[in-house]
């Protein structure tokens, strides 16, 4: 008889305990399970790269490479077939909308127990959206946000990858050295940028995206130009 493949679990957590705790939740809730522990965004891209198909990303909001919902952003854009739960201190009931928003298919506080924990992995690997008890995903959102935030997921994950670098101050050139791309290939990242958040310039975009996707990317040194 053929051996099934067992679920695969991706934790993606600076914190070596909580991802222990995270760690003893999945094995509490999928007996067999293969967990895979990140620190970063950059690790957690390799890992999804290079490690298989993965069934579920447990995914922090604050950790070395993301800003605000950016390491979110990236992952529904990279990665749109694996399901993600949102691991975050910050439970306002507006972050956890947002996260749903952005795809995520649930939204676990770090002040979750165990057994908690277990539930909302459970219901997301079974295709259902899990979030604290008490939060009204159906609030309404101003029309200008809902606007926006379809126009920030529609970003590719190099095009995020731009835009967060963008919000650091960085020139094209020094984007183009980071990403290994010339500067012309910059150019049009931010050109397409402009025109799917329909502002005119890089400031709006980093504004924008501030306003929606968290206060960390806003800088002062978006102001350079295409």
């Amino acid at each position: 008889m053929k051996r099934q493949p067992s679920t695969r679990i991706v934790i993606a957590d600076d914190h070596p305990l909580f991802r222990g705790a995270l760690r003893q939740a999945v094995s509490t809730a999928l007996e067999g399970a293969d967990v895979s522990e990140v620190g970063s965004l950059e690790a957690l891209t390799e890992a999804l790269d290079t490690g298989g198909d993965a069934d579920l990303v447990l995914l922090d909001l604050t950790m070395p490479g993301v800003q605000g919902f950016s390491g979110l952003l990236f992952l529904r854009a990279d990665h749109p077939e694996v399901p993600v739960i949102v691991v975050s201190a910050n439970d306002e009931p507006s972050v956890i909308r947002r996260c749903i928003e952005f795809g995520a298919l649930g939204f676990l506080p770090k002040t979750a127990d165990v057994e908690q924990m277990g539930e909302a992995i459970r219901a997301v690997l079974e295709g259902t959206v899990w979030t604290p008890p008490g939060i009204d995903l159906n609030a309404p959102v101003d029309a200008e946000t809902a606007t926006m935030v379809r126009n920030l997921s529609t970003l590719t994950p190099q095009q995020v990858r731009v835009l967060m670098m963008l919000s650091e101050g960085l020139l094209n050139k020094q984007i183009a050295y980071e990403l290994g791309v010339s500067e012309a290939t910059v150019k049009a990242h931010v050109s397409a940028i402009l025109t799917k958040l329909d502002v005119d310039s890089r400031t709006q975009a980093v504004i924008a995206a501030a306003k929606i996707a968290g206060t960390a990317w806003a800088t002062t040194g978006a102001s350079a130009t295409l």
